[in-house]
């Protein structure tokens, strides 16, 4: 919803130029019925006394009763179909029809013979009307005609009725309640335009406040930092949903307020926010939260109470969550920045020294003939090959990141590619259970090679490392791509499922949920993917309706 920018009103302001700033006014809205049902009211009532005159014998004149009718059905049809259209900012037909017909109705009313009845208090509702719905010129001009029309009936009743009594009393009876006519309409006026000034300052801090509050709300929604609120009996009033990822347990489900107390694994956080308004000072502790599935989630709990507006609200507590395994991996993020050049000149000089202790093992292991020894420079092969890959990532990382033109590639065949490449790795592997159901057909990728080989290799060691060891366990698939001429490669295992926490950052550098990784391997996988143009994601999945759940990576090649 957008903010509502309401123009600012100096205290002078005239009802002729508040109507471009409030044309749909509540507190205008409110007036006019309340105008429009007292003019029906006292028409209602001067009908009503003439039907109890006539009830009680006395005598009535007809013509003043079918007036009363008349004005009555006019008061009636100006309420119920008249639009509201105020500030009157002239003597147009809106106010004809309405001030107008009052002021000739009161006016014929003054000039009825009817004895001690008089009239003279009804025309406070035309001005009234005139200075509150009107611009000061149309509320002084109302009232300067009532005025007159007392004038002319103190003249009438003297010079033309000849009625007995004072003539210039009459005048100056007259005079003076024009007088406080005159001073009724400015008062009026201006507690008019004092509301008015009130309504739109209300109006722009409701707006404001409304722009602030959608403000924090999306600040709130999009922080990667979980926000609990929390009251002095414990009870939360509002979170967002990095709260419900890092505490689990069906947080956005729960209707709030909720006492934070309602799950056990919550039982420290509500421990600290006791605390906090305890000691009325801001709290940090580290805690293990248990989650419904996995295991527990280290978090870095911060407290901050809100200040209290006056003496009768009370403060609220502000509690931020920190899951230190995404700070971590922030933290190692910001790192390759700063080691990315360092780590590569690291590389180049490992490079070489490393070859040659790879050279020196396998020549020493061809003389030897004593287990134990062979056993020894087989250790040392191995762990010289580890750190022989180790370098390559990184060297594969920097070179990549700083080739910016796309390579055209070489045209390859999918399924054919993918099954050369994957009947190595699993030889090299010894791995069991392994099934490819490759249905590209004939398509061909425009893909390096030997890149294609280096994301397959990786999808299919991070597979074998969660994966169970029955038949299927691991499955190697392709198929064209449903969006264009392109084709889809898919690895899946039937591994656990990967925590919120890790999705989030599988393709970034240096992430890893095991120490003896370089965190680099699907962050290269990323890199040489959207150099060829290809994108590769994550998802959780069946293979089939009824089957089994696992984890599946998926490379979804353009069209050749």
């Amino acid at each position: 919803m957008p903010a509502t920018h309401w123009p600012r009103v100096d205290p002078g302001t005239d009802w002729a130029s508040l109507e471009q700033f409030s044309p749909d006014s509540t507190a205008l809205s409110r007036l006019w019925r309340g105008f429009m049902s007292a003019r029906c009211f006292i028409a209602a009532m001067l009908l009503l006394l003439q039907l109890l005159a006539f009830a009680l014998s006395q005598p009535t004149q007809p013509g003043v009763t079918a007036f009363a009718v008349g004005y009555l059905m006019a008061t009636l049809l100006a309420a119920r179909f008249m639009p509201f259209r105020p500030p009157f900012r002239n003597f147009g037909p809106k106010w004809l029809s309405t001030i107008g017909v009052d002021l000739v109705a009161f006016a014929v009313l003054q000039l009825q013979p009817s004895g001690n009845i008089n009239y003279t208090p009804l025309f406070a509702l035309p001005v009234l009307m005139g200075a509150v719905l009107g611009s000061r010129r149309v509320g002084l001009g109302t009232t300067a005609a009532a005025t007159l029309m007392l004038l002319m009936h103190a003249a009438w009743s003297t010079f033309l009725q000849q009625q007995p009594g004072d003539s210039s009393s009459r005048f100056v009876q007259a005079a003076l309640t024009g007088t406080g006519l005159f001073a009724v309409a400015l008062l009026a006026h201006e507690l008019a335009g004092r509301l008015a000034r009130e309504e739109a300052l209300a109006q722009r801090n409701r707006s404001s406040a409304l722009m602030n509050a959608q403000v924090n709300d999306l600040v709130i929604e999009t922080l990667t930092e979980g926000v609990l609120v929390i009251n002095s009996q414990g009870e939360v009033h509002a979170g967002n949903p990095a709260a419900d990822d890092i505490l689990g347990h069906g947080l956005h489900a729960m209707t709030l307020p909720f006492a934070l107390r309602v799950q056990p694994a919550w039982s420290p956080l509500a421990d600290l926010a006791r605390q906090t308004f305890a000691r009325r000072t801001a709290q940090s502790r580290e805690v293990s939260i248990a989650q419904e599935h996995g295991p527990s989630r280290e978090v870095r709990v911060r407290t901050q109470l809100t200040p209290a507006s006056d003496r009768h609200s009370e403060s609220l507590c502000v509690m931020f969550l920190q899951d230190l395994r995404e700070l971590e991996a922030r933290i190692r993020t910001e790192k390759l920045a700063a080691m990315g050049r360092m780590s590569a000149a690291v590389a180049h000089e490992i490079r070489n020294p490393l070859a040659a202790i790879t050279q020196a093992s396998a020549l020493l292991g061809e003389d030897l003939v004593d287990p134990a020894h062979q056993r020894l420079t087989a250790m040392v092969q191995q762990n010289a090959q580890r750190l022989a890959r180790i370098v390559d990532d990184v060297l594969d990382v920097a070179r990549v990141r700083q080739q910016h033109v796309l390579p055209l590639g070489e045209l390859v065949r999918l399924d054919a590619t993918v099954r050369t490449l994957a009947e190595e790795w699993v030889r090299q592997a010894q791995r069991q259970g392994v099934l490819m159901v490759l249905e590209a057909g004939n398509r061909t990728v425009r893909f390096e090679q030997e890149h294609l080989r280096r994301i397959l290799v990786n999808l299919l060691d991070n597979a074998a490392r969660y994966a169970g060891e029955r038949e299927g366990s691991i499955q190697i698939s392709t198929r064209p791509s449903p969006i264009d001429a392109g084709a889809m490669l898919q690895v899946w295992s039937d591994g656990a499922p990967l925590e919120p926490a890790v999705q989030q950052h599988l393709f970034e550098p240096f992430f890893s949920s095991e120490s003896r990784s370089s965190g680099l391997g699907l962050f290269l996988c990323r890199e040489l993917c959207e150099r060829h143009g290809a994108v590769i994601g994550y998802e959780r999945r069946a293979l089939t309706a009824n089957g089994p759940e696992g984890n599946e990576f998926f490379v979804v090649f353009s069209g050749d």
